[in-house]
């Protein structure tokens, strides 16, 4: 069981608050949602969460305890981190790409140990990369970078899944398979929390919506028309519920 507390957070760029008195509390089997138009603070909050930006003001602690009495290694074995847009360079294997989030299992020296195969084929096959596990990730169309990405986070089952845009680039097919392995992930007893401009699908999946405005919290718990309406400034309709459910934005 994990349970992450962020209390009053505060970080400034350039004079100007990003976030502003952000408090935040996620525990094991839950999927969160963090929405919010473009400059609201949600991949600033998604990274201090991930214990890589350091706030201004406020804390956050897991499972009792402050980010900076954990050991790098162990809070980098405990969570996984996706950022929007990331890039990779070298033309390593797609296979060598996702062996990469076994990095703080691994010993210091030496190849990768053969225990750890099994988990990379079944990272790569949850994101449909199978057939592509020899391929340099250079060749990878963009989509296909994202799901290798997103197999790089998933390899290790991090107690804790933090990912900024996971869908991004993605066709409609994985965009949809894409949420809901991240809410099958929350369902096996693991945190999600994941940012999300696709309304439909934090709709659809997430157990909690977190909106952020002007780098404040907006509204927490379902997500409705009325807190789309608040966030996004635009009249929103939703139809259904659960998987059948929809976000059309009206006006």
């Amino acid at each position: 069981m994990s349970f992450l507390l962020a209390e009053h957070l505060r970080v400034t760029k350039g004079g100007r608050a990003i976030l502003d008195d952000v408090s935040l509390e996620a525990g094991s089997g839950e999927f969160i949602a963090v929405i919010g138009p473009n400059g609201a603070g949600k991949s600033t909050l998604l990274s201090v969460l991930a214990g890589l930006t350091r706030p201004k003001s406020g804390e956050v602690s897991l499972d009792g305890k402050f980010f900076s009495e954990i050991p790098r290694k162990i809070l980098a074995a405990r969570r996984a981190y996706l950022p929007q847009n990331p890039l990779c360079e070298w033309p390593l294997s797609v296979e060598r790409l996702v062996a990469l989030g076994l990095t703080p299992h691994l010993p210091a020296f030496g190849g990768l140990p053969l225990q750890f195969a099994p988990a990379i084929g079944k990272a790569l096959e949850a994101c449909d990369l199978t057939s592509r596990r020899n391929q340099p990730v250079t060749t990878l169309s963009g989509g296909e970078f994202s799901r290798a990405m997103l197999a790089r986070a998933l390899v290790g089952e991090p107690e804790i899944l933090i990912v900024d845009e996971p869908v991004t680039g993605l066709d409609p097919r994985h965009a949809m398979d894409c949420a809901r392995r991240l809410s099958d992930y929350a369902a096996g007893g693991k945190l999600v929390i994941a940012a999300l401009h696709d309304l439909t699908l934090a709709v659809r999946h997430a157990g909690r919506i977190v909106a952020l405005k002007d780098g404040k919290v907006a509204g927490q718990g379902a997500l409705t028309a009325a807190l789309i309406g608040r966030v996004f400034d635009v009249e929103a309709e939703i139809r259904g519920e659960g998987e059948h459910a929809s976000v059309t934005v009206l006006r």
